[in-house]
């Protein structure tokens, strides 16, 4: 990070601003911290306050390359996962490239009222300039402290931010940036594939299949637990898998046992098995970090060209 840091410093490798304000939500440890329900809940922030905001990300496990943008009928398999999961969800503008700056202009050109953009991951990826950066961590907090592969950490920590994002029940890592605390926790309800939903509670009392393809499939069945389910099997997959093939063996038959899954996988799921119940996970962040937020985007510049410089370069 430091050798990267350097060359993007020096001119070496070239980076670019989108020309709007530019959010980048990510985390510096490896797996799961929350970051898409933290950027789900910032998006609707930003359309709360009149706002237009467009989404950015790579689009990890997609089987596909190129740049596209990602509808609401979108494959989850050609668009990946969580742009799906955005895009289904806040019905904004979300566009998909390896190179989020290329993703950026795409996403311009086709709304060119985009009045922020938010990435979704990417701290690491310097090649996008960026005006805000939030860091996002689950309980877990820095772990052991160490770089991968000896500790969690993609890079070293603490590192200069503008947020951070804790659980509320750990402690907030120690560093220079202001934290926030996040609660997680499940929805009242679970969605049906045509959009409706029925009361959690109602599922209480009869046993249950919960499937869950994260990074942290456990505090998903853990937290079904503490609603009272009866999770009479459980399936933990590889994060992003795809299913394929998944629905045809013992565990897609599901025993006849009502299918509870992510909301994330449901996207994925829900064409080979309609009849999956999609439980969200939802973030409910501290107030003052939106407070904290919004002073800091009255006070960007108006839009710029593409090849003018951010506020803040992510070098710097």
């Amino acid at each position: 990070m430091r050798l990267r840091r350097a060359l993007y410093r020096s001119g070496l490798l070239h980076s670019e601003h989108p020309g709007r304000p530019t959010i980048v939500v990510g985390n510096v440890i490896a797996g799961g911290a929350g970051k898409t329900p933290v950027v789900m809940a910032l998006v609707e922030h930003l359309q709360a306050r009149g706002l237009q905001p467009g989404v950015i990300s790579r689009g990890y496990g997609r089987s596909t390359s190129d740049c596209r943008e990602v509808l609401a009928d979108s494959p989850a398999s050609e668009v990946g996962d969580e742009p799906a999961l955005i895009a289904r969800h806040c019905g904004v503008p979300v566009f998909v490239d390896r190179q989020r700056s290329t993703a950026a202009r795409a996403l311009l050109a086709r709304h060119p009222g985009t009045d922020v953009i938010v990435c979704d991951d990417g701290l690491q990826h310097l090649a996008l300039q960026r005006d805000l950066e939030v860091c996002v961590f689950n309980d877990q907090g820095v772990g052991n402290g160490f770089l991968l592969p000896a500790g969690p950490l993609r890079e070293p920590w603490p590192r200069a931010v503008d947020w951070v994002l804790h659980p509320d029940s750990a402690a907030a890592p120690a560093g220079p940036a202001p934290t926030f605390a996040l609660r997680r926790g499940l929805a009242e309800h679970a969605a049906r594939a045509d959009g409706s939903r029925i009361p959690l509670q109602s599922l209480q009392g009869r046993p249950v299949h919960a499937l869950a393809a994260i990074a942290r499939p456990e505090d998903f069945f853990g937290m079904l637990r503490q609603r009272g389910l009866d999770l009479a099997r459980t399936t933990a997959l590889p994060d992003h898998h795809d299913f394929t093939g998944w629905g045809e063996g013992k565990e897609g038959s599901g025993g006849r046992l009502p299918l509870l899954c992510t909301a994330k996988d449901a996207v994925k799921l829900w064409p080979l098995r309609p009849d999956a119940l999609a439980v969200p996970l939802e973030v409910r962040v501290d107030p003052a970090f939106f407070t904290a937020l919004d002073a800091r985007l009255a006070t960007l510049v108006a839009p710029v060209s593409l090849s003018s410089p951010p506020a803040r370069p992510p070098v710097a």
